[in-house]
């Protein structure tokens, strides 16, 4: 059964569902689920998709630690292949300390080079994780249109959650080489839905 608990939110004004107040007033249906189908669960996961999606955008990144899962924190994985001894993971107050630094991080290796690829964490939210204009891309629900050269692991390591693609298809006769996808991990935590995983995916040599 899929029930986005909304009791007690009064109690706790700063509990989040997809990243918006759980208030039991709240209209909006597309932010939380009120009914036991999936229909409701993909409509308020895409609505978080969106927010996400839109604040990385437009570099909104102490609302986006909103959506951080309180106890796993949030992990990006630089390929669809992830890595966990290897993918950087951050807790909500480690994100919001070290986005504005200069601190630098190592985010996995650069196919094709082998390179390491290390940058802060500003750096790499917006030259990588936002690489192209997910904003603008095709959204699935648990389900993969990107596909490549490439191991996907994301429901192994992920066994259960759910997850959003945002999807740019490639161009001119590169089509099959030259897409793009940022994947959405979420899971259910104390009955509302946070974000767990960040994975950025394309075409790997």
């Amino acid at each position: 059964m899929l029930i986005l608990g909304i009791t007690g939110c009064k109690k706790n004004p700063d509990k989040f569902v997809n990243g918006t107040n759980t208030d039991s007033t709240q209209k909006d249906t597309a932010g939380y689920v009120s009914k036991n189908n999936i229909e409701d669960k993909e409509a308020a996961l895409k609505h978080s998709n969106e927010q996400i999606v839109q604040m990385l955008k437009d570099k909104k990144y102490s609302k986006l630690a909103g959506f951080i899962h309180p106890e796993k924190g949030v992990r990006f994985s630089m390929y669809a292949f992830i890595v966990p001894e290897e993918d950087k993971v951050f807790s909500k107050s480690d994100f919001l300390k070290f986005q504005p630094t200069r601190t630098i991080f190592t985010w996995g290796t650069m196919d094709g080079s082998g390179d390491l690829y290390q940058a802060t964490l500003d750096d790499y939210l917006t030259k990588w994780v936002y690489s192209k204009d997910f904003a603008s891309g095709q959204v699935s629900f648990n389900e993969f249109q990107g596909s490549g050269n490439s191991l996907n692991n994301l429901k192994k390591i992920y066994p259960g959650a759910d997850f959003t693609e945002n999807f740019i298809k490639g161009s001119g006769p590169d089509t099959g080489m030259d897409w793009n996808c940022l994947r959405l991990v979420f899971e259910k935590y104390q009955g509302n839905y946070y974000l767990v995983g960040i994975i950025n995916d394309q075409w790997t040599i």
